[in-house]
């Protein structure tokens, strides 16, 4: 799952933190801020704030309506050692970069939750020794940043190893008690049968610690996945799997359970477009699912007209689709109406083409998403703030072609 991941590397010293409530409330002062409704958190995108050409966030909100973002990951450092850093490269403890970003959000009106884990890198169940000293790295990261949500991406490799798993599942169990009102949502791999059995043994080290999430997510898609229908199934059968697991009854274990899906191409080539989001957002609401989240809002754009469908990328969808189109889907999920852009095409370009000139491109303004200028006898739209870059129909460019003018 989740193969487009950053470059891993350098090391941080082991900080060992067991806080109460009390006390974390006063460590926290720092750039907390009111929390948001658990349903904001349960539909929180991951954005990865260091890596895949991160996308403004005040641009997302202010386009999307969007208040909440997951951001990704929290890994052991690559060189060895159980202290919390981000993409194993940039310890948490020294970091500036990602802080400044969660106060930016928090600023106008909204807030992050942060996930550990994911599919590359050694996860801190891994490196850590024990539930306590796991549990006591992710408080740092829950200190630093004042975080009233949290996210357990567990994958391949790590969730095959029988120790790590137990770690992580503990740790978590150790900051719910030691944080009220936190968060906990447990994200993991799907299936068509729901999810395999390394997530059920997952479930059951769960079970056997006593522990209950707000939810268990499954990732439905790089499994032989075609659209929504696939994946609705598999959210059926699973919620088969934390009834049987639980004793629960079916509307308690929807209650339980949540959807990360993947917007447009994936890894393996399955496509989801638009529609499959929101057919699946039908099922989960009708459903009483707790949570619906995707990865990523650094996909979560156009890319150019040649690559769209052709090949899977970490910036961008591959499929048509205006800017934060997929992010508004968990806008409404959360119970918000987002704004209403033009709906894209079926081919490359996502607006119809311009009639007259922009104000022509300078290399030394400022733009921000949604500034429109002119280049090359064509219009241009930021996707995201740039400055000095040229406008042109190349992956990864802040300009999005709007046409002959």
């Amino acid at each position: 799952m989740r193969r487009l991941r950053a470059c891993l590397g350098a090391a941080t010293a082991v900080t060992t933190v067991a806080l109460a409530a009390s006390a974390l409330v006063a460590t926290n002062a720092e750039g907390a801020s009111a929390a948001l409704s658990n349903r904001w958190y349960a539909a929180a995108p991951y954005l990865m704030p260091l890596d895949n050409d991160p996308p403004d966030a005040g641009a997302i909100m202010d386009a999307s309506g969007l208040k909440a973002f997951q951001l990704a990951f929290i890994l052991a450092p690559s060189g060895g050692g159980c202290s919390p850093t981000w993409d194993g490269t940039a310890p948490v403890s020294s970091d500036t970069a990602v802080k400044a970003k969660i106060d930016a959000i928090r600023a106008k009106g909204g807030d992050v939750s942060v996930s550990i884990g994911g599919y590359g890198g050694t996860k801190l169940g891994q490196a850590c020794s024990d539930p306590a000293s796991t549990a006591a790295a992710y408080q740092q990261v829950i200190t630093k940043y004042g975080l009233k949500a949290i996210d357990f991406d567990l994958e391949e490799p790590e969730y095959e190893n029988t120790a790590a798993v137990k770690n992580e599942i503990g740790a978590a169990k150790i900051l719910q008690q030691n944080n009220p009102g936190l968060y906990v949502s447990v994200t993991t791999a799907g299936t068509a049968d729901g999810t395999g059995w390394f997530g059920k043994q997952m479930l059951l080290e769960a079970k056997s610690q006593g522990f209950t999430p707000n939810n268990f997510s499954i990732m439905p898609f790089d499994g032989g996945f075609n659209g929504a229908a696939s994946q609705t199934s598999a959210l059926t059968n699973f919620n088969s799997i934390l009834q049987s697991t639980f004793g629960w009854d079916q509307a308690t274990a929807y209650a339980h359970e949540g959807f990360s899906g993947m917007n447009g191409r994936s890894d393996t080539g399955e496509i989801f477009t638009q529609a499959d989001f929101q057919t699946v957002l039908d099922y989960a609401t009708s459903h009483g699912m707790d949570r619906f989240t995707f990865w990523s809002l650094n996909r979560d754009r156009q890319c150019t007209p040649a690559d769209n469908g052709g090949r899977t990328s970490g910036t961008c969808s591959s499929v048509a689709q205006n800017s934060w189109d997929f992010a508004k889907y968990s806008v409404k999920f959360a119970g918000a109406t987002p704004p209403t852009t033009t709906p894209p095409t079926s081919g490359g370009t996502t607006t119809p083409p311009a009639t007259g000139c922009k104000t022509a491109w300078s290399a030394s303004s400022v733009y921000t998403a949604g500034n429109e200028v002119s280049s090359n006898s064509h219009n241009w739209k930021a996707k995201w703030w740039t400055q000095n870059e040229k406008p042109a129909a190349t992956d990864g460019n802040p300009w999005q072609d709007e046409g002959a003018c």
